[in-house]
């Protein structure tokens, strides 16, 4: 196998563990977002998992009646996957490097998640110029859509 060839493979994994996903982001609980990838293709797309369960903070007070996972936060999970599909496109000199939301564009939500929910988090580039990238972003649970934006991010030097 050529150099060539060896640099693709390594850029197309089949899934991100968590422990993996802790070295390429800084987020960590009760902010960590993603549970896992599932698939990613390196400067494409990547498709990251989050079990929702009753134990997340969040939900003593969202609505405890009906516990429903915050709308920013559906959001924040896309955008922590999308993290990730950067730092795994860019390479080591990308993880631990922050990410910070430019803009939120048509952003609708579909139907609520809860506890008992794997929200599949779907993030396409649209493109990216220098250390700015643009995304689509969809939410599925039961390969339903939840929700959905477009959204920008730029990777900061700290």
């Amino acid at each position: 196998m050529n150099d060539d060839a060896v640099t693709e493979v390594a850029k197309v994994a089949d899934s991100v563990d968590i422990g993996r996903i802790m070295e390429m982001i800084p987020h960590r609980y009760p902010m960590l977002l993603v549970d896992r990838v599932i698939d990613i293709v390196a400067g494409e797309s990547a498709v990251g998992i989050k079990n929702i369960t009753i134990n997340e903070p969040q939900f003593q007070g969202h609505f405890p009646q009906r516990a429903v996972m915050p709308g920013v936060m559906i959001v924040e999970a896309m955008a922590q996957t999308a993290g990730i599909l950067v730092v795994h496109s860019l390479g080591a000199e990308a993880e631990g490097k922050l990410v910070y939301f430019m803009s939120i564009d048509k952003c609708r939500f579909r139907r609520p998640v809860g506890p008992g929910d794997v929200m599949h988090i779907h993030v396409a580039k649209e493109r990216s110029r220098g250390n700015v990238w643009r995304f689509q972003g969809k939410v599925y649970v039961d390969d339903k859509l939840c929700s959905e934006a477009k959204f920008a991010a730029m990777l900061v030097e700290e």
